[in-house]
């Protein structure tokens, strides 16, 4: 089996990203980040790629039309033979043109539960969460259609909310959440073993 080729997009720091070149090091998953893009010159994820030699491409975004965009990222995916990518962090929409291209392709994490708290992103997802009251929540990994965060669910981990909990305390525990689904994820998907039938994830034996 040919070693999966991933491609990271991101816009902020990148710590899940993190959790991934970790375990590939350690020999734990059969898989290479081979290219990081940020649309944003000052993301701590390209930092972070540099340090451990993946090549790392900022795409500034402002004022381009989505598409094409999209396009010029699609053409450097292309040329490292990329076959997931992963979305950690990512603040942009995603053009049809795109999702379409690499239909079942393509994860993004999201730092809840989804359905609950979609559309937001990292601590404001924390804040409206401890504002609701519920005492779990958790992370999500789904698959990436045309919507916010309406893409078929892979996997999701639950995570308790403590009484004196803050955002900065539940960000960090969910992260942990995200990151052990992530590397899960990467597994089955390397092994062909996530299926999308009908809009619903089946994870075979």
């Amino acid at each position: 089996m040919k070693m999966l080729k991933i491609a990271v997009l991101g816009s902020t720091s990148g710590t899940d990203m993190q959790a991934v070149i970790d375990e590939i090091g350690k020999g734990n998953l059969d898989a290479e980040i081979s290219i990081v893009i940020s649309n944003k010159p000052e993301a701590g994820i390209l930092e972070r790629a540099k340090k451990h030699g993946i090549e790392a491409v900022c795409i500034p975004s402002k004022g381009r039309k989505r598409e094409d965009f999209d396009r010029e990222v699609a053409s450097l995916l292309e040329k490292h033979g990329v076959k997931l990518i992963l979305l950690i962090g990512y603040m942009r929409f995603l053009s049809k043109w795109f999702v379409d291209r690499y239909e079942n392709n393509i994860m993004n994490i999201h730092p809840s539960l989804l359905p609950a708290f979609a559309g937001g992103m990292d601590l404001d997802v924390h804040e409206e969460v401890l504002k609701s009251g519920v005492d779990v929540t958790g992370a999500t990994l789904h698959f990436v259609d045309e919507g916010a965060d309406t893409g078929p669910i892979i996997l999701q981990k639950e995570v308790k909310v403590e009484k004196n909990e803050t955002k900065d305390t539940l960000k960090a525990k969910v992260q942990k959440a995200e990151q052990e689904i992530i590397i899960r994820a990467i597994r089955l998907f390397s092994e062909g073993k996530i299926k999308v039938e009908d809009g619903k994830v089946r994870i075979l034996k």
